[in-house]
């Protein structure tokens, strides 16, 4: 049996806030080609990989504002309106103020990383504060306190049972949405005699 050991999550990542360039300045989101993620953007997501949101930003953007980019594998985590939306970063991503987002450090598997976010999500969410909505600080974040094996191949090996288990609901949703597609296809032509029964082998 693996031994696990007690941290914090500012002893196994960096976490790294957000922010929103300006909007009013056009300059900032016109034309931009670097991803830039809001909680909103994870609204309804159900996959693990994300690799841009509904607006891009600039460079301009960038450097108008104290968000910063992070790379690949940078663990997403929505820290405020809601808390507890989780996603990989697919590739270099900056997010606005409502995320406290993990960098893994090298000891660290970033797939590990996404499902201990997912499991303490309660417990991070209870730690937040705020009269308006509640808000997981940074400092809060850092010093959440969670368990993890002693070794990166340890994390390894409970992070590959559990994306098994997603890759498998992945492949069914998309497997799902083709059959959709294809009843909806099907539908209009069926319904008004356009296509012959016995023509299909379904």
């Amino acid at each position: 049996m693996s031994k696990w050991k007690t941290c914090t999550i500012g002893d196994i990542g960096t976490v790294v806030g957000g922010a929103t360039p300006p909007t009013k300045k056009e300059e900032n989101y016109l034309d931009g080609t670097i991803s830039w993620i809001t909680p909103k953007d994870l609204a309804g997501f159900s996959g693990r990989y994300i690799s841009r949101g509904e607006r891009n930003i600039t460079e301009i953007g960038l450097n108008s504002c104290s968000t910063q980019l992070m790379p690949a594998h940078t663990v997403l985590f929505s820290s405020r309106a809601p808390i507890g939306y989780v996603a990989i970063a697919e590739n270099e991503v900056c997010t606005n103020q409502g995320f406290k987002s993990v960098i893994p450090n090298t000891d660290t598997d970033y797939m590990f990383l996404y499902y201990l976010l997912k499991y303490n999500k309660n417990k991070i969410e209870n730690l937040g504060s705020g009269t308006t909505f509640k808000e997981v600080s940074g400092s809060t974040m850092r010093n959440v306190e969670i368990k993890v094996p002693e070794t990166i191949e340890e994390q390894r090996k409970v992070a590959s049972i559990l994306s098994a288990i997603d890759d498998k609901i992945e492949n069914n949703n998309a497997i799902n949405d083709n059959l959709a597609n294809l009843r909806d296809a099907l539908l209009p032509k069926l319904m008004s005699g356009e296509l012959d029964v016995s023509e299909l082998d379904i």
